[in-house]
């Protein structure tokens, strides 16, 4: 689609939802990906003028996440106006707009890159700061009314676990580790199917970073309905660290002070050997991840060497696993 096209569109879309006086101006591709685009471009209205980020989905489902665009920004909605920072969302699209799957936030400026929020002496404040941030925010989203949400997975762990099971048998290649992981994943998988609001995907890489610390939430493609301890072992796993590997809260923090913010902002109590099943169940799902990556590239259906960077990434879970199965921090 041409960009006068676009922006035509975006306007018409805005102007369907009440914002009569909407000019579209400077649009601006920043990336162009197998399974979304983003732009930016200012959203004026009379004298106002606001930066935005547009979103929309192109062509592949990623592994990763399990909801569709829309479904995403009407979650992305919900949350902010419950009071979670996430960038406000304006626009989710529907069939009358003409541009598929896709919606319209608010552009929000800070760092979003992993490893310079972990290391970067700038944000040495923020990082003394976000162990506690990140613990009130994910106990604000686990509270979150699931009413005004729309249809989210609501998966039991044993199905979470076989569903898993068939993406990796899909590859044809069994590794050794990842069986270790899918055996003690088993024997230890909890009993009970919990529906609270799950992020999916929170960790360092999806925040947008300020010099006092959290400035907003990202990504909630993979918000799901389940067990609010999935979360935080999520976020502790090693691979979020960014080498930081003594600090496993996101590579800035400490897990006994996460923990404790977290229950005290009103969470549940923290199981510690609960939320290492988590952390196993997440690092042996990234480590597929990694191999979904790894077989797009070999087989020629991805072809750029992105893919290949990240399937190299299996053996680091495997490492990983071994030392979570062994209790080895």
């Amino acid at each position: 689609m041409e960009d006068t096209e676009l922006a035509g569109r975006l306007g018409a879309a805005y102007r369907r939802r009440g914002a009569s006086g909407t000019r579209i101006v400077g649009l601006q591709r920043l990336s162009a990906g197998a399974s979304a685009e983003t732009w930016r471009f200012e959203r004026e209205d009379g004298d106002a003028r606001e930066a935005m980020i547009l979103q929309v989905f192109t062509g592949e489902r990623q592994f990763a996440a399990s909801l569709d665009k829309r479904t995403q920004g009407l979650v992305q909605q919900a949350a902010h106006a419950a009071g979670i920072p996430t960038p406000r969302v304006d626009v989710v699209f529907d069939a009358r707009d003409g541009l598929g799957e896709g919606f319209v936030s608010a552009f929000v400026a800070g760092e979003t890159l992993g490893q310079r929020i972990a290391r970067a002496p700038e944000f040495a404040t923020a990082r003394q700061a976000l162990t506690g941030q990140c613990a009130r925010i994910l106990a604000d989203i686990h509270r979150m009314d699931t009413t005004p949400l729309p249809p989210l997975p609501a998966e039991s762990p044993a199905e979470m676990l076989e569903k898993l099971r068939r993406t990796h048998d899909a590859f044809g290649v069994h590794l050794p580790v990842f069986e270790l992981a899918f055996a003690w994943l088993a024997d230890h998988r909890p009993d009970d199917h919990q529906r609270q609001l799950v992020h999916g995907d929170f960790r360092n890489g999806n925040f947008i970073v300020g010099g006092q610390g959290m400035v907003a939430v990202l990504d909630w493609e993979a918000a799901h309905l389940g067990d609010p301890l999935e979360d935080l072992g999520w976020m502790c796993m090693n691979a979020w660290r960014f080498g930081r590997i003594d600090r496993p809260v996101g590579g800035f923090g400490q897990r006994a002070e996460f923990y404790r913010a977290y229950g005290e902002a009103g969470g549940r109590p923290v199981d510690a050997g609960r939320v290492r099943y988590w952390e196993v169940f997440g690092t042996l799902r990234w480590g597929i991840i990694c191999q979904w990556f790894g077989h797009q590239f070999m087989s020629g259906e991805v072809p750029v060497i992105e893919r290949a960077a990240i399937g190299r990434r299996v053996s680091e879970t495997e490492l990983d696993l071994l030392d979570l199965i062994e209790g080895i921090e």
